[in-house]
């Protein structure tokens, strides 16, 4: 059940502030999720943080090269489904339990959350993610109808 705020009728138009509460509620429900939407359409994807990620091309392939120090890589997700690919984990943090003679926290912890659309020609079932030294290198390989050919002149 949701807490909705009583509102008599023409309070809006002869408050002071009432235009400017209605633009308020107005604007910040562009970025809340519909109720009334069903499914995975109306589901936000809410991140404490973002990794790093380079993207590298080459003639067979693209790489994505992710930083996740201190990430376990069993608690890493990777999905392609609908020419979007997600990246999605949690880093979880003893720190915050216990900030004894800490002064400083830099590092981020909670959840990640990164999303990437396909390029059309790429092959989705052959791709692969490894883990090593805290770097997720997901491979995306290139569709043979993509890849340049060379043609015999006769």
């Amino acid at each position: 059940m949701a807490i909705v705020r009583y509102k008599p009728e023409g309070q809006t138009r002869n408050h002071p502030w009432g235009m400017l509460d209605q633009l308020y509620r107005e604007m910040n429900s562009l970025f809340e999720p519909s109720l009334s939407e069903g499914g995975d359409e109306g589901k936000l994807e809410i991140a404490d943080w973002a990794p790093a990620v380079d993207i590298k091309e080459n003639e067979n392939a693209y790489e994505l090269h992710v930083d996740l120090p201190g990430v376990d890589p069993k608690s890493v997700e990777v999905t392609a489904d609908n020419g979007v690919l997600e990246i999605k984990g949690e880093r979880n943090s003893e720190l915050k339990k216990s900030q004894d003679g800490y002064s400083r926290i830099e590092r981020h912890y909670g959840r990640f959350y990164r999303r990437f659309t396909l390029p059309e020609q790429v092959d989705a079932d052959g791709i692969k993610a490894s883990s090593e030294h805290g770097v997720l290198t997901v491979t995306i390989p290139k569709a043979e109808s993509s890849k340049p050919r060379r043609i015999e002149v006769s």
